[in-house]
């Protein structure tokens, strides 16, 4: 059985962006999707925000320039585990590599009031998790985030989010948080069931041996 690096909390602070609509163009633009592999995003996150200049694929982070005015390049929120935003968080393309930027820069939970559909689930499958609350909830993040740097737990077991003396819950389904807790992707989902899948299959050599004349 795997389990993601942080076991069944995650600690840390709380990088954070204050406006709706964050898009996965915006998360990873389109010129870094030309790479099919998996890891090796994190210096391309919000390229177009964490960088003046203009970057492409194979430019590392120590090469551009740095806009240091963006919340991820500034210490400590450049070492951010937790990411807090508004509404509709991952909306756009179904780019599955704004969840592999996410993951590779070390963010290992998003926070918002709503996510675009296939980000969400996409997350899942990455070993990211995402957090919806209510927008009052997100707002009383934000105000207490303007006045000190926020440090806050998640159990992933509970479902609680911990800030101080405080507790927030929140509602994942629990084959998602499964996910997150062992570390599964969709082969291991699917391994799960092999003992089903192989007397599936060895039935329908029995039943409907047609099917498999050719063979």
């Amino acid at each position: 059985m795997k389990s993601n690096s942080d076991g069944l909390m995650i600690d840390g602070i709380v990088g954070y962006i204050d406006r709706d609509n964050i898009d996965t163009d915006q998360i990873i633009p389109t010129e870094y999707l030309k790479s099919i592999k998996k890891f090796g995003f994190e210096d391309y996150l919000f390229d177009g925000w964490r960088y003046h200049d203009d970057g492409r694929l194979g430019v590392k982070k120590e090469e551009r320039e740095i806009n240091e005015d963006f919340i991820l390049n500034k210490v400590p929120f450049n070492e951010s585990k937790i990411l807090l935003a508004r509404d509709n968080f991952g909306c756009g393309s179904s780019r599955e590599h704004a969840v592999w930027a996410l993951r590779d820069f070390g963010i290992k939970a998003v926070i918002a009031s709503s996510f675009g559909d296939i980000f969400y689930n996409n997350c899942f499958k990455n070993g990211v998790l995402p957090i919806h609350l209510q927008k009052d909830q997100i707002e009383e993040l934000f105000q207490t985030i303007k006045d000190e740097i926020l440090e806050l737990s998640v159990d992933l077991q509970k479902r609680i989010i911990t800030i101080g003396d405080k507790e927030v819950s929140f509602d994942v389904e629990d084959h998602l948080i499964d996910r997150i807790i062992y570390g599964l992707d969709d082969v291991d989902i699917t391994l799960k069931s092999k003992d089903k899948i192989f007397n599936f299959e060895k039935n329908r050599k029995e039943t409907m041996p047609w099917i498999f004349i050719n063979e």
